[in-house]
């Protein structure tokens, strides 16, 4: 499937019966998961439907090509405010800059959030610079009592949970 939500519009009408209008709307397909995922995140409590996060985030990263470092702003409830991509960088890292994260937090006025890069090699583990900039994001977060609940590396159809290897 993730293969499928990767694949672009040569790769995929090079296969017998997809054109274009297959591949659109297979596209709007994706993008009606996207946003059904979403709108079940954003509707209560994140914590209360870890798959839905996990689901929205494989969604929309999964088949990036280059890193991104994403956030969800959430409130004293845990209901998502604001979903965004925050640090783009290139095949094999991105630069987060913890002001950075602090500032747009305050700006949504968030209690928590969630934290999500994704590793286009494939891999999901950790590396030790995730796991220092996770610690130094916490600690920034903290000292304007902002939670991190979790931090999540998409890596093709797989997704690491910080907060369920007990990282955090």
């Amino acid at each position: 499937m993730s293969a499928l939500c990767a694949a672009g519009e040569a790769e995929l009408c090079r296969l017998h019966g997809i054109g274009p209008e297959k591949f659109a709307q297979l596209q709007a397909v994706i993008e009606m998961a996207r946003r059904a995922l979403r709108e079940k995140i954003s509707s209560g409590n994140a914590l209360n439907s870890p798959s839905a996060v996990r689901d929205y985030l494989r969604l929309k990263m999964q088949s990036l090509p280059h890193e991104v470092f994403v956030a969800m702003f959430l409130d004293a409830q845990n209901r998502v405010i604001e979903t965004e991509e925050l640090f783009r960088g290139t095949l094999t890292q991105t630069s987060v800059y913890p002001r950075e994260v602090v500032k747009r937090a305050l700006h949504h006025n968030a209690g928590a959030v969630i934290l999500a890069h994704n590793h286009p090699s494939g891999v999901a583990e950790p590396s030790h610079a995730d796991e220092t900039l996770t610690q130094a994001l916490k600690q920034a977060l903290a000292l304007v009592d902002i939670r991190v609940l979790d931090h999540f590396i998409v890596a093709g159809s797989g997704v690491l949970s910080f907060a369920e290897r007990g990282l955090l």
